[in-house]
């Protein structure tokens, strides 16, 4: 089993999303646009403390959660029903809901490809995914954001091995680490569980893209 490594910053992490909620608001802002107005259950998958429920629930969409860190569950059960539980290996069946939502956790996962076949696994045909994470190409170990005005990638753009470092060092990556998924990986996992993007989105300050997000889509079958 994958080791919850949020249990001992979740009290920080909450506090730390309020902090950054200028970030944390164009982050909701990307969910909401590509999720769009629905009925049924969403899943929040990878849900943390629960802190995009209610832009999930605001669409009309009923969210689920699901994570692995029980500290961070403690915050997310007074905000939406949450179970406990593997990003690979999720307590439903399969095609039982029309829409799944991960934000900002695909760095925390070993294997995000894995993942996404599971979550389309318990997409319903036709369901909708929607990820929201940190930039592929200018976030990361390689990137280098200390000028506001340009960032310096570095050759570890090419590393996919866990690590600590991290341009703020007192931020999530340097207290938890991170697993760089480069872009061609990330949309081949996509593609590789089956699913179709149907939208992409990116934004950050001083024109220079911190966020990158899509919407994609389980085919019906005949």
């Amino acid at each position: 089993m994958t080791a919850p490594a949020y249990d001992a910053h979740a009290d920080w992490y909450e506090t730390y999303t309020r902090d950054v909620s200028v970030f944390m608001d164009r982050v909701r802002g990307h969910l909401a646009d590509l999720l769009g107005p629905g009925r049924g259950t969403c899943l929040d998958l990878c849900c943390g403390g629960g802190a995009h429920a209610a832009t999930i629930r605001g669409l009309g969409w009923t969210p689920v959660g699901v994570d692995l860190s029980q500290g961070q569950l403690r915050w997310a059960r007074g905000r939406l029903p949450v179970a406990a539980g593997e990003a690979t290996g999720l307590p439903l069946a399969g095609g039982a809901v029309p829409a799944v939502a991960c934000v900002l956790a695909h760095t925390d996962l070993p294997d995000y490809a894995a993942a996404l076949r599971e979550a389309a696994r318990v997409l319903a045909p036709g369901g909708r995914l929607v990820h929201v994470g940190v930039h592929p190409c200018f976030v990361g170990a390689f990137a280098d954001r200390s000028d506001a005005e340009k960032i310096t990638i570095d050759a570890r753009y090419a590393d996919r091995s866990h690590t600590f470092d991290a341009w703020a060092p007192h931020g999530v990556r340097a207290r938890v680490g991170a697993w760089h998924v480069p872009l061609a990986d990330l949309l081949n996992a996509v593609t590789g569980a089956g699913l179709r993007i149907e939208r992409v989105a990116e934004s950050g300050p001083n024109g220079i893209a911190d966020l990158f997000a899509f919407r994609a889509r389980k085919p019906v079958t005949s």
